[in-house]
């Protein structure tokens, strides 16, 4: 090929070239003009929807609550609105519960708690179009604040705590908005165990539950047994206090297993190991020996057993109490039975409300109790069982089985949910128990029980420093660590018993519930250390 037609090719793809360049410019000319012409209709379009949208300042999403200001609005709370309440403008923060639009309105079910309240946004001179769908297309679980005229309503409103009355919408703005996608359903949640089932609707298993806690705990079952919960510390709280009790906090770290036992948790301790503690066993006596007589305190009780059964927790809040006493350990027990009666009676009285929540999915039979308590010694609730075909040794523990069927059968007899057995074989109690001065098979010790299952156990303790050296020897327990515990009885202690009652125990099985993970808030078990 000579130079000059070497020239003319390159020339010719030159030009080529830049034909091609021309046209993706074109192109992409073309391509930003429409784009930019798009861009304009939907600006054009947004600024007409928004001039059309006389309501836009009424709706929306604001700016997160950073403590920007103090506001001098009051929300009103969901069980206050009353037919008083009608016609009356008021602001509230709730959770958007369940919403349906229909044609040109949306029904809200607002929800805090175990109390909702139905609400309405339609379009009319308050609100456009556009801020019933925005009120439509809330998701389940949002937190929002309503301005709502209250009204009353012609016919109630059985699906809805507040039966008598609705809020007409005003304004409405989410403050925090939930995830479209939630981990459970609540009214699956809060469906009885075979219902709906032919219609294929959903029930949620207890680890799905328990997994995703925080949603379960919305639930008004789950509101209503944590509010009863709460009842029954603050009853055992009042109740004591009123008996003359001091309330103490006691170590959770300590030197050596509290009840002598292998179930205990080991923590490293610095350059050494120590245990969580088992029970305030040990410290609530060293408080009687300092002459503080009668004591309690609320607090976290860890027990290493790998139990996984419907009762059983590892760590769980004890009720613990301890007391000096005249002349009769049955002093104690006379105490503790009526601190137990009037926290029952309080229930009873002031907690009908959630108990009737709690039936609703869980339906079980009022709770019975006797004044004075019932109480049988361990030989004459043996005698039962055998009459009832079981067999087993004076000196053996009860099963849980046997627990159960001797709660029955006092049921049948005696028509109570609540009973005391007394004087155990001492060879099944702790170290610590006095042994009965009569018999020394037996023990000053006892258990108490709600339908048929053991709620507290407690005795007389040994309050003589030689006789519990005898004692601790006989179990084989090292004497070196505890010797501040044998120590504390050296200069002088007071005859004293106790007990401690499982909190969650006592909620579970005064409701009637089938699982103690239920009445634990986040429960604790061998499988679960979360959440």
């Amino acid at each position: 090929m000579t130079l000059e037609e070497a020239q003319g090719a390159t020339e010719e793809e030159q030009q080529a070239q830049s034909k091609k360049g021309l046209k993706k410019q074109q192109k992409e000319a073309e391509k930003a003009a429409k784009k930019a012409e798009k861009q304009a209709k939907l600006a054009a379009d947004q600024q007409s929807t928004e001039e059309d949208d006389f309501a836009k300042d009424r709706y929306g999403v604001p700016a997160m609550v950073q403590s920007q200001q103090k506001l001098d609005r009051v929300l009103v709370r969901i069980q206050d609105f009353t037919p008083e309440k009608a016609d009356q403008l008021i602001w509230l923060r709730a959770r958007v519960h369940t919403s349906r639009a229909k044609g040109k309105q949306c029904f809200l079910v607002l929800r805090q708690q175990q109390f909702n309240v139905q609400a309405l946004v339609a379009v009319g001179d308050r609100a456009s179009k556009q801020m019933v769908k925005f009120a439509a297309n809330i998701t389940k679980e949002s937190i929002v604040d309503v301005e709502a005229f209250v009204r009353k309503v012609e016919q109630k409103i059985e699906s809805c705590s507040q039966q008598d009355v609705e809020l007409h919408i005003e304004r409405i703005f989410v403050i925090s908005q939930a995830e479209a996608r939630l981990p459970l359903q609540l009214e699956d949640a809060v469906r009885p165990d075979g219902e709906g089932e032919e219609e294929g609707r959903a029930t949620v298993n207890q680890d799905t539950k328990l997994d995703n806690r925080v949603i379960d705990l919305r639930t008004t079952t789950s509101q209503a047994i944590f509010r009863l919960q709460s009842g029954v510390c603050m009853l055992f709280r009042d109740t004591l206090t009123k008996k003359g009790f001091v309330e103490i906090q006691t170590p959770k770290i300590i030197s050596a297993a509290s009840e002598g036992g292998a179930n205990v948790f080991t923590v490293s301790y610095f350059k050494t190991s120590a245990y969580l503690a088992q029970s305030p066993q040990l410290y609530k006596q060293m408080c009687i020996c300092a002459d503080f007589d009668k004591v309690f305190c609320v607090g976290p009780v860890f027990r290493a057993e790998d139990s996984n059964t419907h009762r059983h927790l590892t760590e769980f809040v004890g009720l613990d109490i301890e007391m000096a006493f005249s002349y009769h350990y049955h002093e104690v027990i006379d105490s503790i039975t009526d601190t137990m009666v009037q926290i029952f009676k309080g229930l009873r009285d002031n907690f009908q409300t959630e108990i009737q929540m709690v039936n609703k999915q869980f339906p079980s039979e009022p709770f019975k109790f006797l004044e004075p308590t019932l109480r049988l010694e361990y030989t004459e609730g043996l005698a039962m069982l055998h009459e009832a075909g079981v067999e087993m040794g004076d000196e053996d523990d009860l099963s849980t089985p046997n627990e159960k069927l001797l709660g029955r059968l006092v049921k049948e007899k005696y028509d109570t949910d609540f009973y005391v057995l007394d004087k155990y074989p001492l060879a099944v109690r702790p170290f610590y128990t006095m042994p009965d001065p009569n018999n020394p098979k037996y023990s000053n010790s006892y258990d108490m029980f709600m339908r048929g299952e053991e709620i507290l156990s407690g005795a007389q303790r040994v309050h003589d420093a030689q006789l519990l050296t005898d004692r601790a020897i006989h179990h084989q327990i090292d004497l070196e660590k505890i010797k501040s515990y044998i120590d504390s009885f050296r200069y002088g202690a007071p005859p004293h018993g106790g007990g401690g009652i499982g909190l969650e125990r006592v909620c579970m099985l005064y409701l009637g519930l089938h699982n103690i993970r239920q009445t634990s808030m986040f429960p604790r078990d061998p499988k679960r250390l979360t959440p």
